[in-house]
């Protein structure tokens, strides 16, 4: 549907897919090439021909900032920021990369929502509207600027451009024993509980996930005023003659 409209399922397929293209776009190889706006929900109304407007149609409305857009945008750029899966300075190639548990997997692995590797007739067969993709962390092939290897967390994309949801099925262990699902573009599973090889997500009509291999939270360090009160009691309990150990202290 084209226009103006209020109609609460238009507007909300029309926010899934301004995500999904930033998501495709934040998440490609290359250099991203975002117009100015596109984070903001700016629009022309459907006018294509901007070069030769210098009225509304082309100027940034500030005061209809989508504000949620802009936030879904920064955290974007930041995971791929954060992570140098999203930018590799070389093509994939494909081969397979070596581990210490003897698991070969491809720096690129395109998946079907079966959970199985993509045949050359799966491209012409459909597949194409509802597909994974695996991006080996272990499979850059670069160095930083101290001559190390740079390594990064495994990634997986699941993509449904189809017009109904699509169960996919989580690959084998060999590609990452948990996952997390980091972005959801239609809000249903971002930041819940890891899954693991062989959960089905259902991924909605028009919509994509971002999986990462789930890591462990590291353990808060307490800076705090009270940790260091506390540690200076438990040393002066220590200190009294005959004072219990910290393993006799009552809980």
């Amino acid at each position: 549907m084209e226009g103006p409209t209020d109609d609460t399922a238009v507007l909300t397929m029309r926010a899934r897919q301004q995500r999904n293209f930033i998501a495709t776009l934040l998440l490609s190889q290359g250099v991203p090439m975002l117009l100015h706006g596109d984070e903001l929900g700016r629009t022309q109304q459907g006018n294509n021909n901007g070069y030769a407007q210098d009225n509304p149609i082309t100027w940034v409305d500030w005061e209809s900032v989508d504000q949620p857009l802009v936030e879904f945008t920064a955290a974007l750029a930041r995971l791929r920021r954060q992570h140098p899966t999203f930018r590799r300075r070389r093509f994939f190639d494909g081969r397979p990369v070596r581990r210490e548990e003897g698991m070969n997997v491809p720096d690129i692995v395109w998946l079907r929502p079966d959970g199985s590797l993509m045949e050359p007739d799966d491209w012409e067969a459909g597949f194409g509207r509802a597909i994974g993709v695996f991006l080996n962390g272990n499979g850059i092939r670069e160095r930083d600027r101290r001559g190390e290897q740079i390594t990064d967390e495994h990634f997986a994309v699941l993509f449904n451009a189809g017009d109904e949801p699509v169960d996919f099925t989580l690959p084998d262990v060999e590609f990452a024993p948990r996952w997390d699902v980091l972005v959801d573009t239609a809000g249903e599973r971002a930041n819940t509980a890891a899954v693991g090889p062989g959960d089905v997500l259902r991924v909605e009509p028009k919509s994509l996930m971002v999986l990462c291999e789930h890591r462990e939270p590291e353990t808060e360090v307490d800076h705090s005023v009270a940790a260091s009160l506390a540690q200076t009691a438990t040393s002066t309990i220590d200190e009294v003659p005959g004072a219990a150990p910290h393993s006799e202290l009552p809980r």
